[in-house]
Protein backbone atom coordinates (compact mmCIF):
# COMPACT_ATOMS: atom_id res chain seq x y z
CA UNK A 1 0.00 0.00 0.00
CA UNK A 2 2.34 2.75 0.96
CA UNK A 3 5.28 3.34 -1.96
CA UNK A 4 8.45 4.64 -1.05
CA UNK A 5 9.24 8.14 -1.85
CA UNK A 6 12.66 8.02 -4.78
CA UNK A 7 14.57 10.70 -5.65
CA UNK A 8 16.04 10.67 -9.50
CA UNK A 9 18.29 13.49 -11.04
CA UNK A 10 17.15 15.40 -8.00
CA UNK A 11 13.54 15.26 -8.77
CA UNK A 12 10.65 13.51 -6.21
CA UNK A 13 8.55 11.24 -7.17
CA UNK A 14 5.40 9.37 -5.14
CA UNK A 15 4.66 6.59 -7.04
CA UNK A 16 0.86 7.41 -7.04
CA UNK A 17 -0.02 6.72 -3.82
CA UNK A 18 -3.87 6.72 -2.74
CA UNK A 19 -5.16 7.49 1.03
CA UNK A 20 -8.17 8.63 2.35
CA UNK A 21 -8.72 11.58 5.12
CA UNK A 22 -11.59 13.35 6.71
CA UNK A 23 -10.56 16.64 5.26
CA UNK A 24 -10.49 15.48 1.78
CA UNK A 25 -12.07 13.25 -0.81
CA UNK A 26 -12.09 9.44 -0.04
CA UNK A 27 -9.59 7.30 -2.38
CA UNK A 28 -7.90 10.46 -3.19
CA UNK A 29 -5.01 9.67 -5.70
CA UNK A 30 -2.60 12.49 -3.88
CA UNK A 31 0.14 12.35 -6.54
CA UNK A 32 -0.32 13.19 -10.62
CA UNK A 33 -0.83 16.67 -12.07
CA UNK A 34 -4.14 16.93 -12.16
CA UNK A 35 -5.29 18.90 -15.43
CA UNK A 36 -2.76 20.84 -16.36
CA UNK A 37 -0.72 20.14 -19.03
CA UNK A 38 2.20 22.08 -18.70
CA UNK A 39 5.33 20.78 -17.00
CA UNK A 40 6.17 21.68 -13.12
CA UNK A 41 9.64 23.35 -12.81
CA UNK A 42 11.81 20.21 -10.98
CA UNK A 43 14.99 20.02 -9.16
CA UNK A 44 16.53 18.15 -11.86
CA UNK A 45 16.63 21.86 -14.26
CA UNK A 46 19.96 23.20 -13.08
CA UNK A 47 18.49 26.88 -14.65
CA UNK A 48 15.25 26.64 -11.80
CA UNK A 49 14.89 28.19 -8.72
CA UNK A 50 13.97 24.25 -7.32
CA UNK A 51 17.50 23.38 -7.93
CA UNK A 52 18.90 26.21 -6.33
CA UNK A 53 16.60 26.08 -3.73
CA UNK A 54 17.47 22.49 -3.03
CA UNK A 55 20.95 22.63 -3.25
CA UNK A 56 21.29 25.60 -1.13
CA UNK A 57 18.56 26.67 0.98
CA UNK A 58 17.39 23.26 1.96
CA UNK A 59 20.68 22.20 3.92
CA UNK A 60 20.25 26.06 5.79
CA UNK A 61 16.95 25.43 7.28
CA UNK A 62 18.00 21.87 8.14
CA UNK A 63 20.36 23.38 10.40
CA UNK A 64 18.53 25.67 11.71
CA UNK A 65 15.90 23.19 12.64
CA UNK A 66 18.57 21.29 13.92
CA UNK A 67 20.13 23.62 16.33
CA UNK A 68 16.51 24.29 17.34
CA UNK A 69 16.29 21.32 18.86
CA UNK A 70 19.43 20.94 20.13
CA UNK A 71 18.33 24.38 22.05
CA UNK A 72 15.36 22.73 23.19
CA UNK A 73 16.82 19.45 24.66
CA UNK A 74 19.41 21.97 26.74
CA UNK A 75 16.49 23.20 28.09
CA UNK A 76 15.08 20.17 29.01
CA UNK A 77 15.17 18.44 32.36
CA UNK A 78 12.97 15.12 31.25
CA UNK A 79 15.49 12.52 30.42
CA UNK A 80 12.63 10.64 28.04
CA UNK A 81 11.62 14.14 26.06
CA UNK A 82 15.51 14.27 25.55
CA UNK A 83 16.43 11.23 23.89
CA UNK A 84 13.66 11.69 22.07
CA UNK A 85 14.91 15.05 20.97
CA UNK A 86 17.89 13.32 20.31
CA UNK A 87 16.69 11.03 18.47
CA UNK A 88 15.25 13.61 16.13
CA UNK A 89 17.86 15.69 16.02
CA UNK A 90 19.84 12.20 14.24
CA UNK A 91 17.03 11.97 11.59
CA UNK A 92 17.52 15.16 10.53
CA UNK A 93 21.16 15.11 10.60
CA UNK A 94 20.79 12.35 8.08
CA UNK A 95 18.63 13.81 5.79
CA UNK A 96 20.68 16.84 5.57
CA UNK A 97 23.33 14.38 4.55
CA UNK A 98 21.03 13.10 1.98
CA UNK A 99 20.29 16.24 0.59
CA UNK A 100 23.74 17.65 0.12
CA UNK A 101 24.60 14.14 -1.50
CA UNK A 102 22.18 14.18 -3.88
CA UNK A 103 21.23 10.47 -2.03
CA UNK A 104 17.51 8.92 -1.97
CA UNK A 105 15.97 10.25 0.69
CA UNK A 106 14.75 7.42 3.44
CA UNK A 107 12.56 7.94 6.18
CA UNK A 108 13.52 9.10 9.37
CA UNK A 109 11.07 7.34 11.40
CA UNK A 110 11.10 3.56 11.93
CA UNK A 111 7.60 3.03 10.68
CA UNK A 112 6.88 5.14 7.99
CA UNK A 113 3.60 3.25 7.19
CA UNK A 114 1.96 3.25 10.47
CA UNK A 115 2.88 6.86 10.91
CA UNK A 116 0.90 8.11 8.11
CA UNK A 117 -1.90 5.57 9.30
CA UNK A 118 -1.87 7.12 12.42
CA UNK A 119 -1.07 10.50 12.61
CA UNK A 120 -3.84 13.15 11.71
CA UNK A 121 -1.68 15.58 10.04
CA UNK A 122 -0.45 13.11 6.84
CA UNK A 123 1.83 15.20 5.50
CA UNK A 124 2.63 13.39 2.15
CA UNK A 125 5.41 13.40 -0.47
CA UNK A 126 4.18 15.05 -3.47
CA UNK A 127 5.07 14.46 -7.57
CA UNK A 128 6.77 17.55 -8.84
CA UNK A 129 7.48 19.60 -5.56
CA UNK A 130 10.46 18.87 -4.50
CA UNK A 131 10.04 21.63 -1.84
CA UNK A 132 7.22 20.28 -0.02
CA UNK A 133 8.87 16.97 -0.12
CA UNK A 134 11.61 18.18 1.95
CA UNK A 135 9.75 19.99 4.62
CA UNK A 136 6.73 16.81 4.68
CA UNK A 137 9.88 14.42 5.40
CA UNK A 138 11.06 17.01 7.94
CA UNK A 139 7.77 16.95 9.34
CA UNK A 140 7.76 13.05 9.50
CA UNK A 141 10.71 13.55 12.40
CA UNK A 142 9.25 16.15 14.13
CA UNK A 143 5.24 13.72 14.17
CA UNK A 144 6.38 11.02 15.22
CA UNK A 145 7.20 11.40 18.26
CA UNK A 146 5.77 11.53 21.82
CA UNK A 147 6.96 14.70 22.84
CA UNK A 148 7.64 16.69 20.73
CA UNK A 149 4.53 15.74 18.20
CA UNK A 150 3.48 19.49 18.01
CA UNK A 151 6.89 20.94 18.28
CA UNK A 152 7.32 23.73 16.11
CA UNK A 153 11.50 24.18 15.33
CA UNK A 154 10.22 27.62 13.58
CA UNK A 155 8.33 29.24 16.36
CA UNK A 156 11.55 30.66 18.04
CA UNK A 157 12.60 32.45 13.99
CA UNK A 158 9.07 33.80 14.01
CA UNK A 159 9.21 35.36 17.10
CA UNK A 160 12.08 36.84 16.65
CA UNK A 161 11.03 38.45 13.31
CA UNK A 162 8.86 39.56 14.80
CA UNK A 163 10.39 41.49 17.09
CA UNK A 164 13.36 42.76 15.14
CA UNK A 165 10.44 44.35 12.95
CA UNK A 166 10.04 46.91 16.83
CA UNK A 167 9.99 50.08 14.62
CA UNK A 168 7.47 49.12 11.59
CA UNK A 169 5.47 47.30 14.11
CA UNK A 170 5.05 51.01 16.28
CA UNK A 171 4.37 53.33 13.56
CA UNK A 172 1.72 50.89 12.31
CA UNK A 173 -0.22 50.63 15.69
CA UNK A 174 -0.02 54.45 15.61
CA UNK A 175 -1.26 54.48 12.08
CA UNK A 176 -3.60 52.17 12.89
CA UNK A 177 -5.19 53.69 15.63
CA UNK A 178 -5.71 57.14 14.41
CA UNK A 179 -7.47 55.28 11.04
CA UNK A 180 -9.58 52.95 13.06
CA UNK A 181 -11.08 55.68 15.65
CA UNK A 182 -11.97 58.02 12.63
CA UNK A 183 -12.97 55.22 10.53
CA UNK A 184 -15.54 54.27 13.42
CA UNK A 185 -16.77 57.85 13.50
CA UNK A 186 -17.31 58.06 10.25
CA UNK A 187 -15.54 60.11 7.31
CA UNK A 188 -15.04 63.81 8.21
CA UNK A 189 -18.75 65.62 6.63
CA UNK A 190 -16.43 68.59 4.97
CA UNK A 191 -15.51 66.23 2.20
CA UNK A 192 -17.62 65.42 -0.70
CA UNK A 193 -18.86 62.18 -1.86
CA UNK A 194 -16.60 62.26 -4.75
CA UNK A 195 -13.55 62.93 -2.48
CA UNK A 196 -14.35 60.48 0.50
CA UNK A 197 -14.58 57.59 -2.68
CA UNK A 198 -11.21 58.52 -3.87
CA UNK A 199 -9.76 58.81 -0.42
CA UNK A 200 -11.76 54.71 0.42
CA UNK A 201 -10.27 53.54 -2.84
CA UNK A 202 -6.55 54.99 -2.54
CA UNK A 203 -6.45 53.36 0.97
CA UNK A 204 -7.42 50.10 0.29
CA UNK A 205 -4.69 49.87 -2.24
CA UNK A 206 -2.26 50.98 0.74
CA UNK A 207 -3.65 48.41 2.99
CA UNK A 208 -3.31 45.91 0.60
CA UNK A 209 0.40 46.85 -0.79
CA UNK A 210 1.39 46.66 2.95
CA UNK A 211 0.07 43.40 2.87
CA UNK A 212 1.99 42.27 -0.36
CA UNK A 213 5.22 43.73 1.07
CA UNK A 214 5.40 42.49 4.36
CA UNK A 215 7.95 43.55 5.69
CA UNK A 216 9.60 45.07 3.05
CA UNK A 217 6.71 47.64 3.31
CA UNK A 218 8.00 51.20 2.67
CA UNK A 219 6.34 53.03 6.25
CA UNK A 220 6.72 56.55 4.16
CA UNK A 221 3.70 56.00 2.55
CA UNK A 222 2.13 55.98 5.94
CA UNK A 223 2.70 59.05 6.34
CA UNK A 224 -1.32 59.83 6.61
CA UNK A 225 -3.91 56.89 7.00
CA UNK A 226 -6.63 59.40 7.17
CA UNK A 227 -9.57 60.80 4.46
CA UNK A 228 -8.34 64.36 5.59
CA UNK A 229 -4.53 63.90 3.94
CA UNK A 230 -4.87 60.86 1.96
CA UNK A 231 -5.70 62.16 -1.18
CA UNK A 232 -1.93 63.90 -0.93
CA UNK A 233 -0.37 60.50 -1.26
CA UNK A 234 -1.95 60.77 -5.70
CA UNK A 235 0.03 60.83 -7.99
CA UNK A 236 3.03 61.74 -5.72
CA UNK A 237 6.40 60.63 -5.76
CA UNK A 238 6.13 57.77 -3.05
CA UNK A 239 3.41 56.61 -4.98
CA UNK A 240 4.75 55.92 -8.16
CA UNK A 241 7.67 54.10 -6.41
CA UNK A 242 5.80 51.82 -4.36
CA UNK A 243 3.68 50.93 -7.31
CA UNK A 244 6.74 50.77 -10.19
CA UNK A 245 7.67 47.70 -9.31
CA UNK A 246 4.58 45.80 -9.21
CA UNK A 247 4.42 44.12 -12.70
CA UNK A 248 0.65 43.56 -12.53
CA UNK A 249 -1.56 45.24 -10.20
CA UNK A 250 -5.67 44.59 -10.33
CA UNK A 251 -6.58 46.10 -6.75
CA UNK A 252 -8.97 48.73 -8.57
CA UNK A 253 -10.97 45.95 -9.81
CA UNK A 254 -10.70 43.76 -6.29
CA UNK A 255 -11.69 47.12 -4.69
CA UNK A 256 -15.20 47.90 -7.16
CA UNK A 257 -15.95 44.08 -6.55
CA UNK A 258 -16.18 45.01 -2.83
CA UNK A 259 -17.75 48.21 -3.14
CA UNK A 260 -20.35 46.99 -5.42
CA UNK A 261 -21.46 44.02 -2.51
CA UNK A 262 -21.54 46.67 0.23
CA UNK A 263 -23.80 48.88 -1.77
CA UNK A 264 -26.05 46.25 -3.03
CA UNK A 265 -26.24 44.07 0.17
CA UNK A 266 -25.26 47.00 3.31
CA UNK A 267 -26.97 45.05 5.81
CA UNK A 268 -26.46 41.43 4.81
CA UNK A 269 -23.23 39.33 5.66
CA UNK A 270 -20.04 40.25 3.50
CA UNK A 271 -17.29 37.81 4.24
CA UNK A 272 -13.75 38.10 3.01
CA UNK A 273 -11.02 35.37 3.26
CA UNK A 274 -7.43 35.06 3.72
CA UNK A 275 -5.18 32.35 2.73
CA UNK A 276 -2.23 33.21 5.36
CA UNK A 277 1.60 33.21 4.13
CA UNK A 278 3.85 33.95 6.99
CA UNK A 279 3.73 34.74 10.85
CA UNK A 280 5.60 37.46 12.67
CA UNK A 281 5.53 40.80 11.33
CA UNK A 282 3.37 39.54 8.01
CA UNK A 283 0.48 38.17 10.10
CA UNK A 284 0.76 41.63 12.26
CA UNK A 285 0.08 43.27 8.79
CA UNK A 286 -2.52 40.45 7.73
CA UNK A 287 -4.23 41.39 11.00
CA UNK A 288 -3.86 45.43 9.63
CA UNK A 289 -5.85 44.47 6.81
CA UNK A 290 -8.36 42.60 8.53
CA UNK A 291 -9.28 45.04 10.95
CA UNK A 292 -9.50 48.16 8.17
CA UNK A 293 -11.35 46.06 6.09
CA UNK A 294 -13.87 45.33 8.57
CA UNK A 295 -14.16 48.96 10.20
CA UNK A 296 -14.36 50.26 6.49
CA UNK A 297 -17.24 48.18 6.13
CA UNK A 298 -16.04 46.53 2.87
CA UNK A 299 -16.64 43.30 4.95
CA UNK A 300 -18.53 42.45 8.12
CA UNK A 301 -16.21 38.93 8.46
CA UNK A 302 -12.94 37.56 7.71
CA UNK A 303 -11.90 34.19 7.88
CA UNK A 304 -8.32 34.17 8.20
CA UNK A 305 -6.58 30.47 6.87
CA UNK A 306 -3.37 29.18 8.50
CA UNK A 307 -1.34 26.15 8.25
CA UNK A 308 -2.46 23.23 10.38
CA UNK A 309 1.12 22.05 10.61
CA UNK A 310 4.63 23.74 11.21
CA UNK A 311 5.92 24.53 7.50
CA UNK A 312 7.82 26.03 5.15
CA UNK A 313 10.10 27.64 8.11
CA UNK A 314 7.52 30.66 9.22
CA UNK A 315 4.37 30.16 7.71
CA UNK A 316 1.31 30.73 9.99
CA UNK A 317 -0.13 27.95 12.68
CA UNK A 318 -3.04 28.51 14.88
CA UNK A 319 -0.47 28.93 18.02
CA UNK A 320 1.30 31.67 16.02
CA UNK A 321 -2.45 33.79 16.45
CA UNK A 322 -2.09 33.27 20.20
CA UNK A 323 1.50 34.51 20.85
CA UNK A 324 0.79 37.17 18.50
CA UNK A 325 -1.87 38.15 20.98
CA UNK A 326 -0.30 37.32 24.39
CA UNK A 327 2.78 39.73 23.08
CA UNK A 328 0.55 42.54 22.03
CA UNK A 329 -1.10 42.34 25.39
CA UNK A 330 1.65 43.07 27.24
CA UNK A 331 3.92 44.89 24.81
CA UNK A 332 6.33 46.34 27.28
CA UNK A 333 7.69 42.99 28.47
CA UNK A 334 7.73 41.72 24.48
CA UNK A 335 10.50 44.60 23.92
CA UNK A 336 11.89 45.37 27.32
CA UNK A 337 12.91 41.29 28.05
CA UNK A 338 16.31 40.36 26.54
CA UNK A 339 16.34 37.88 24.10
CA UNK A 340 18.98 35.26 24.25
CA UNK A 341 21.02 36.69 22.21
CA UNK A 342 20.45 40.38 23.86
CA UNK A 343 21.61 38.55 27.09
CA UNK A 344 25.17 37.13 25.48
CA UNK A 345 25.65 41.39 24.47
CA UNK A 346 24.98 43.36 27.49
CA UNK A 347 25.67 46.17 25.73
CA UNK A 348 22.61 45.44 23.36
CA UNK A 349 19.85 46.38 25.93
CA UNK A 350 16.09 46.88 24.68
CA UNK A 351 14.79 50.47 24.82
CA UNK A 352 11.97 50.69 27.06
CA UNK A 353 8.68 51.07 24.91
CA UNK A 354 6.94 54.94 25.69
CA UNK A 355 3.66 55.51 27.04
CA UNK A 356 2.39 56.07 23.96
CA UNK A 357 3.41 52.90 22.50
CA UNK A 358 2.13 50.86 24.86
CA UNK A 359 -1.22 52.50 24.52
CA UNK A 360 -1.11 52.27 20.56
CA UNK A 361 -0.35 48.62 20.86
CA UNK A 362 -2.54 47.69 23.35
CA UNK A 363 -4.81 49.12 21.26
CA UNK A 364 -4.37 46.89 18.62
CA UNK A 365 -4.84 44.07 21.17
CA UNK A 366 -8.52 45.20 22.07
CA UNK A 367 -9.49 45.51 18.63
CA UNK A 368 -8.36 42.13 17.03
CA UNK A 369 -9.32 40.41 20.54
CA UNK A 370 -13.06 41.94 20.56
CA UNK A 371 -13.06 41.20 16.46
CA UNK A 372 -12.47 37.81 17.44
CA UNK A 373 -14.75 37.57 20.24
CA UNK A 374 -17.63 38.88 18.32
CA UNK A 375 -17.26 36.32 15.36
CA UNK A 376 -15.91 38.99 12.94
CA UNK A 377 -12.72 37.63 12.49
CA UNK A 378 -12.12 34.01 12.53
CA UNK A 379 -9.31 31.24 12.39
CA UNK A 380 -10.67 27.85 10.01
CA UNK A 381 -7.00 25.57 9.75
CA UNK A 382 -7.25 23.20 7.12
CA UNK A 383 -5.26 20.24 6.00
CA UNK A 384 -6.02 20.82 2.66
CA UNK A 385 -3.55 23.97 2.55
CA UNK A 386 -0.53 21.47 3.23
CA UNK A 387 -1.60 18.83 1.38
CA UNK A 388 0.15 17.52 -1.84
CA UNK A 389 -0.61 18.95 -5.31
CA UNK A 390 -1.53 22.54 -6.69
CA UNK A 391 -4.70 24.29 -5.69
CA UNK A 392 -6.38 23.42 -9.02
CA UNK A 393 -7.34 20.08 -6.91
CA UNK A 394 -9.41 21.83 -4.86
CA UNK A 395 -13.24 21.47 -6.41
CA UNK A 396 -12.46 17.34 -6.15
CA UNK A 397 -9.89 16.73 -3.58
CA UNK A 398 -11.45 19.00 -0.73
CA UNK A 399 -15.13 20.11 -1.91
CA UNK A 400 -16.46 20.82 1.64
CA UNK A 401 -13.71 23.52 1.32
CA UNK A 402 -14.42 24.51 -1.91
CA UNK A 403 -17.48 25.15 -1.25
CA UNK A 404 -17.32 26.86 1.61
CA UNK A 405 -14.84 29.69 0.22
CA UNK A 406 -17.83 30.04 -2.36
CA UNK A 407 -19.72 31.72 0.26
CA UNK A 408 -16.70 34.14 0.31
CA UNK A 409 -16.88 37.25 -1.54
CA UNK A 410 -13.80 37.58 -2.00
CA UNK A 411 -10.16 35.22 -1.00
CA UNK A 412 -7.31 36.93 -1.04
CA UNK A 413 -4.15 34.29 -1.13
CA UNK A 414 -0.73 35.87 0.29
CA UNK A 415 2.66 35.19 -1.04
CA UNK A 416 4.85 32.99 -3.19
CA UNK A 417 3.86 29.63 -2.50
CA UNK A 418 0.36 30.29 -2.46
CA UNK A 419 0.57 32.03 -5.84
CA UNK A 420 3.02 28.70 -6.58
CA UNK A 421 0.44 26.60 -5.49
CA UNK A 422 -2.70 28.69 -7.55
CA UNK A 423 -0.88 27.90 -10.72
CA UNK A 424 0.22 24.23 -10.46
CA UNK A 425 4.14 25.75 -10.29
CA UNK A 426 4.19 25.26 -13.71
CA UNK A 427 6.26 26.39 -16.40
CA UNK A 428 3.25 28.82 -18.14
CA UNK A 429 4.84 31.50 -20.65
CA UNK A 430 5.06 34.74 -18.87
CA UNK A 431 2.12 35.96 -20.94
CA UNK A 432 -0.29 33.14 -20.09
CA UNK A 433 -3.76 35.32 -18.57
CA UNK A 434 -3.66 34.42 -14.59
CA UNK A 435 -7.91 33.16 -15.22
CA UNK A 436 -5.95 30.54 -17.30
CA UNK A 437 -3.12 29.33 -14.80
CA UNK A 438 -5.20 29.25 -12.00
CA UNK A 439 -7.57 26.52 -13.65
CA UNK A 440 -10.53 25.66 -11.67
CA UNK A 441 -10.25 28.76 -9.90
CA UNK A 442 -10.91 30.45 -11.97
CA UNK A 443 -13.91 31.78 -14.30
CA UNK A 444 -16.89 29.93 -13.31
CA UNK A 445 -15.78 28.30 -10.18
CA UNK A 446 -17.50 30.99 -7.68
CA UNK A 447 -14.41 32.21 -6.17
CA UNK A 448 -13.03 35.78 -6.33
CA UNK A 449 -9.31 35.28 -6.25
CA UNK A 450 -7.00 38.41 -5.41
CA UNK A 451 -3.19 36.70 -5.35
CA UNK A 452 -0.87 39.45 -3.35
CA UNK A 453 2.17 37.90 -4.25
CA UNK A 454 6.32 39.34 -4.23
CA UNK A 455 8.06 37.02 -6.90
CA UNK A 456 10.35 34.58 -4.90
CA UNK A 457 10.53 31.66 -7.25
CA UNK A 458 10.32 30.78 -10.98
CA UNK A 459 6.61 30.69 -12.43
CA UNK A 460 5.03 34.14 -13.19
CA UNK A 461 1.88 34.89 -15.72
CA UNK A 462 -0.07 37.79 -16.82
CA UNK A 463 2.77 39.59 -17.97
CA UNK A 464 2.37 41.85 -20.81
CA UNK A 465 4.75 40.87 -24.06
CA UNK A 466 8.41 41.35 -23.74
CA UNK A 467 8.51 42.45 -19.82
CA UNK A 468 10.08 38.41 -19.23
CA UNK A 469 12.51 39.21 -21.18
CA UNK A 470 13.39 42.65 -20.61
CA UNK A 471 13.52 42.22 -17.35
CA UNK A 472 15.97 38.89 -17.62
CA UNK A 473 17.90 41.51 -19.43
CA UNK A 474 18.83 44.06 -16.38
CA UNK A 475 21.65 43.08 -14.06
CA UNK A 476 21.18 39.76 -12.02
CA UNK A 477 18.04 39.13 -14.17
CA UNK A 478 19.27 36.08 -15.96
CA UNK A 479 20.57 37.03 -19.24
CA UNK A 480 20.55 34.60 -21.94
CA UNK A 481 21.45 31.94 -19.01
CA UNK A 482 17.46 30.13 -19.29
CA UNK A 483 17.20 31.06 -15.53
CA UNK A 484 14.58 33.79 -14.90
CA UNK A 485 16.67 34.92 -11.68
CA UNK A 486 14.64 38.42 -11.50
CA UNK A 487 12.14 36.58 -10.30
CA UNK A 488 13.75 35.01 -7.24
CA UNK A 489 14.36 38.06 -5.30
CA UNK A 490 11.48 39.63 -4.12
CA UNK A 491 12.09 42.68 -6.11
CA UNK A 492 9.09 42.40 -7.91
CA UNK A 493 5.75 41.45 -7.60
CA UNK A 494 2.19 40.78 -9.20
CA UNK A 495 -1.17 41.35 -7.75
CA UNK A 496 -3.44 39.67 -9.86
CA UNK A 497 -7.35 38.89 -9.33
CA UNK A 498 -10.02 37.00 -11.03
CA UNK A 499 -13.79 37.07 -11.08
CA UNK A 500 -14.95 33.52 -10.56
CA UNK A 501 -18.58 34.96 -9.72
CA UNK A 502 -19.17 36.84 -13.15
Amino acid sequence: MFNKATKSAGSFHCNGLRYKDQYMSTDTPICGRAEISIAPYSTSDVTSFAYVSARDRWPVILTGAIDDVHRAISACNEPEKAEEGKSIVEGLAKLKYELQHNRQLTYVCSNPAGFWATNPVRPLIDDGRPDVAQYNEELVALGAPTWFNSYDVFSRQKLSTFISSRPAVLELAAKYKKLITQLQNDAPKSKSPQEVEEAEKLLFSEMCEICLWGNATDLSLLTSLTYEDIQELQGSDARKNSEKDILVNNLPAAYRVLKAVKETNPNGPRRVDIVLDNAGFELYVDLILAGYLLAAGLATQIVLHPKSIPWFVSDVVPADFASLLSALADPQALYSTPSDDDKSEPKKTPQPLSEDETSELSFLFQHWSTLHQEGRLTIRPNLFWTGPGSYWRLPKTAPSLYEDLKESELVIFKGDLNYRKLTGDAMWPSTTPFNTAIGPLGPGSGIRTLALRTCKADVVVGLTVGLDEGLRDVEGGGGDSGARKWAWSGKWAVVQFCDGKA
